[in-house]
């Protein structure tokens, strides 16, 4: 496994999301990362990260499937194309929609008058897990991506970088993304 998360790749200016962004002190930090051919990412929860008291705030779970999904969008790109992730151009993706439904609310334990400290289960992320890891979260969440298409600008009169989509595609199918790549690398 490469020991350089996915999200560590990118640039400052593109590094303060809240929820996988290096750069941001109260983030997340969430980190991706290959595991042969599967992207993963593993997430402890802290104490303040509840719903109510022994449950994960959907809204963090969310997050997590949204910078996991992107970021693995990105490490895909880089690896269809035949690339280090640190090349140029920047592959780089935004989520245009992001549905999940909670099928089973994601259990945090915590330590309640013992000395020992009792960490809370990791949440593990992953397009494909093992047969195992799935049976145990198929049950509690299901999430979907759009993917939006576009370029980066410079807009100089804000002096910031605009995302302009040209593209909303609400089911994009990987094996045909990783193959457009690969066509896509073929012809330059």
């Amino acid at each position: 496994m490469d020991e350089n998360a996915f999200q560590d790749y990118y640039a400052e200016n593109t590094s303060h999301c809240y929820g996988c962004g290096r750069l941001n002190e109260h983030g997340l930090q969430l980190k991706s990362y290959w595991d042969g051919d599967e992207s993963v990412a593993t997430f402890t929860p802290k104490p303040y990260h509840i719903a109510i008291p022994g449950y994960v705030y959907g809204g963090l779970l969310a997050s997590l499937i949204d910078c996991h999904g992107t970021g693995t969008a990105a490490a895909a790109a880089y690896k269809a194309a035949g690339r280090s992730m640190d090349s140029m151009p920047a592959f780089r993706y935004v989520t245009g929609s992001l549905h999940v439904d909670y099928l089973k609310p994601k259990v945090v334990v915590h330590a309640k008058e013992v000395k020992e400290e009792i960490k809370p289960p990791e949440i593990k992320i992953g397009p494909k897990p093992s047969e195992v890891k799935f049976e145990e979260v198929k049950n509690a969440l299901l999430g979907n991506i759009i993917k939006v298409s576009g370029r980066v600008k410079k807009n100089e009169m804000f002096q910031r970088i605009d995302f302009v989509a040209n593209n909303v595609d609400p089911k994009p199918d990987p094996g045909k993304e990783i193959e457009k790549l690969k066509n896509e690398q073929a012809v330059q």
